[in-house]
């Protein structure tokens, strides 16, 4: 290969690299690939034969069919983390539960090696949120802080509005929408 076929060798392969970069950030990438690493063992040890010498140890069990389920499972959760990410929290919570399940079906889940990938995997799918832009301020009140706290005391009413005696701004449930909750409740 020539100096020039090397160096523009190298530039494709930084794209692509921070292509991949990209698309890895905007999903649960690693909950989604230890979910589907965790399904692998509760798969196939139910089904795996080890030879020692001459003699075969064969791990299968009654509940090999539920092995596989939740294997085939835990691997499909991995994938819809990876490729659909705005069911992050479903497919989280779904391997989370499998997780659990695989103790009692599967071998211990896979000899706890796949339980504790998926578990781990679950429970970053779940706590996984997307990045906010730049500008885009974080959710909560509009003129909260980042945390979703405010500072300010409660806020006036509305210009000409009445308080009290049968007045539009004398709702003390907070959950009017003349005075701005429109049913959220603070506490504090």
């Amino acid at each position: 290969m020539s100096a020039e076929a090397q160096a523009g060798l190298g530039i494709k392969l930084g794209r692509m690299r921070r292509s991949f970069r990209g698309w890895r950030g905007q999903r649960p990438f690693w909950g989604g690939l230890l979910t589907l690493l965790g399904g692998i063992p509760i798969m196939y040890f139910p089904y795996a034969n080890l030879t020692l010498g001459t003699m075969t140890i064969r791990m299968a069990t009654t509940a090999g069919a539920g092995s596989l389920i939740i294997g085939v499972l835990l691997v499909v959760l991995g994938l819809t983390m990876w490729f659909q990410p705005h069911s992050r929290v479903f497919a989280g919570v779904a391997a989370i539960l499998l997780a659990l399940v695989s103790l009692v079906v599967s071998n211990f889940g896979g000899f706890v090696m796949g339980f504790l990938l998926a578990l781990i995997g679950g429970a970053l799918g779940v706590s996984w949120a997307p990045a906010r832009a730049a500008g885009e301020p974080a959710k909560g009140r509009a003129g909260g802080d980042a945390d979703g706290s405010d500072d300010s005391a409660a806020e006036p009413a509305a210009a000409g509005a009445v308080n009290g005696a049968g007045g539009a701004t004398d709702d003390l449930s907070g959950t009017s929408p003349t005075n701005g909750t429109n049913g959220r409740h603070r506490a504090g």
